[in-house]
C-alpha cells in the first residue's frame, strides 16, 4: 500500500510540473556594478518614498525607485524581450512600459518586474540596490 501511495504522489508531482523554456529565453540578468550618492542633485526625486530617478548604466538605462525612505529598488530600462533600440519609460508610477510592443512590466518592492501585459512571460531585468549612508551600489544579484 506504501509503495502504491508513494507511486500516486510522484504521479500527481510530474503532473504539475510546467514547462518553463520560454523563461530560458528571457533575459536573466546584466553585468553592472553602479555606485551613486543620494546626495547627488540628480537623485532628488528619489529622496522620498515612492520618488524616482532615471539614471544612466544598465543596459538601456536604470529606473531607481524609493520604497520607504531606507529601501530601493531598481530596474534596467531594456525591454525584456531585447527586440526594441528605445528604453521602456516609467508610466503611472506603476509600470515600465516598452514603447515597441506596448508590454507593461511592474515594479516595486516585491513584484520583481512582472509582465502586466497578456501574452508576455518575460520579467523587467530587477537589480539589487544596498543602501550604506548615503551611497546606494546597484548591482546585478
Amino acid at each position: 500500500m506504501n509503495i502504491k501511495t508513494l507511486f500516486l504522489c510522484t504521479f500527481l508531482c510530474f503532473l504539475n510540473c510546467s514547462k518553463n523554456d520560454d523563461l530560458n529565453n528571457c533575459i536573466q540578468s546584466l553585468p553592472l556594478n553602479y555606485i551613486t550618492d543620494l546626495n547627488n542633485p540628480q537623485l532628488l526625486n528619489a529622496l522620498v518614498p515612492g520618488g524616482f530617478a532615471e539614471l544612466p548604466g544598465g543596459s538601456k538605462g536604470i529606473l531607481l525607485m524609493n520604497v520607504n525612505g531606507n529601501e530601493f529598488v531598481a530596474y534596467d530600462k531594456l525591454c525584456p524581450v531585447n527586440d526594441c533600440d528605445t528604453p521602456m519609460t516609467f508610466e503611472r508610477g506603476i509600470v515600465l512600459k516598452c514603447q515597441c510592443d506596448l508590454s507593461e512590466y511592474g515594479v516595486g518592492k516585491g513584484i520583481g518586474g512582472a509582465p502586466q501585459t497578456k501574452g508576455f512571460i518575460c520579467p523587467a531585468i530587477e537589480y539589487s540596490v544596498k543602501k550604506n549612508g548615503t551611497v546606494l551600489r546597484i548591482t546585478n544579484f
